[in-house]
């Protein structure tokens, strides 16, 4: 075998353990981010159910005095593995059942936390929490990740089977879609005993002792969400502006309009996905199009992946056409998406007048 055969080979084995490498550590990452987390947000007690579900995250919030006395949100939320930094924020209320001095948790939260592993299997969530709609004052969140959960409910089985195939993206949407209905998780009522029958004189009554039943968790009725090209196709087009396209290319840049809330948007330039999974911030996001791949009337489409905690899903676009700079603020929701039209001048407007 000849030398740059070996070299070819060796250089493919190295790439392909990379791979795997990055694979395997975007797994552990997911696993270690998804499970119970227990602690205190702003001074109150709360169970936290996260489940990573790509750059997402999905689950459930319990604050609580007592088993009898709380409310529960759904959460939403993303992991920003440049700073391991944990962002979520309660989205619905979806149950409440009180005590005699109130129920803990009336105000949603918006949490952004630090996420430790100091060693000895600990894992720590620590960070500070605002009011999801005010942001104004700040409390310390200080969670634990723990082995089980006080509050059983729909997100257990995708929790306790994350890594043996309950991490599949339309089995975790289907709980989400489950789990958001209000007041599903209801009291077990206990049936009725029948009465006792009083025994017979000289007869010896045995009890039997009762039969223990056993229950084995079933996995959710799958539910598939929609893909990005289903949700560009069913939502309604509403147009923003006009930009005129000149020059060798156009360079697009979009931030997040407002507060920085996890909005999430995909691109389709004449009816073709481009770009998808795009988070908006305050940095941009840029992309540049060469001027000569398209028509003389084009179509650029923002489709809202979410709506991050604060809807609709907003941008704010900056487009560079050689030394013009053009601006458009962009909203898009789960029933609209927002609409730019790119248009080249006709050859007729760039014909020389005659004298």
């Amino acid at each position: 075998m000849s030398p740059s055969s070996n070299y070819l080979r060796s250089a493919s084995c190295k790439i392909l353990l990379s791979i795997s490498l990055i694979l395997f550590l975007s797994s552990l990452q997911a696993q270690q981010v998804t499970g119970v987390w227990k602690g205190k947000v702003k001074k109150e007690k709360v169970e936290v159910k996260i489940v990573q579900n790509g750059d997402s995250l999905t689950g459930t919030s319990y604050y609580y005095a007592s088993a009898g006395n709380y409310s529960r949100y759904s959460i939403k939320g993303y992991f920003d593995p440049n700073t391991n930094s944990v962002i979520w924020w309660d989205d619905q209320l979806i149950e409440e059942k009180g005590g005699l001095l109130g129920t803990p948790g009336k105000t949603p939260l918006l949490s952004t936390a630090d996420f430790n592993c100091p060693g000895g299997g600990e894992m720590h969530l620590d960070g500070k929490a605002t009011p999801k709609e005010s942001q104004e004052t700040e409390g310390p969140v200080a969670l634990t990740k723990v082995k089980g959960p006080s509050f059983r409910d729909e997100w257990d089985y995708v929790i306790e089977n994350y890594l043996v195939g309950a991490n599949d993206p339309d089995i975790i949407d289907s709980v989400n879609l489950i789990a958001s209905v209000p007041g599903r998780r209801k009291p077990v009522k206990e049936p009725k005993a029948p009465p006792m029958q009083s025994p017979i004189p000289g007869m010896v009554v045995i009890s039997m002792p009762p039969e223990t039943k056993k229950e084995n968790p079933q996995p959710p009725a799958v539910i598939k969400s929609q893909t990005i090209e289903e949700k560009f196709i069913a939502r309604r087009k509403v147009f923003t502006t006009d930009i005129p396209l000149t020059g060798d290319s156009i360079e697009l840049r979009f931030y997040d309009n407002a507060e920085i809330d996890g909005d999430s948007i995909s691109l389709f330039l004449n009816n073709k996905l481009l770009f998808e999974h795009i988070r908006l911030t305050d940095k941009a996001y840029t992309i540049k199009l060469p001027v000569s791949d398209m028509g003389s009337s084009n179509e650029l489409t923002m489709v809202a992946e979410n709506l991050g905690s604060i809807p609709p899903n907003t941008s704010f676009m900056v487009a560079v056409v050689g030394d013009k700079r053009y601006e458009a603020q962009l909203a898009s929701t789960e029933n609209s998406s927002a609409v730019i039209r790119l248009l080249k001048p006709s050859t007729t407007d760039s014909k020389p007048q005659q004298k």
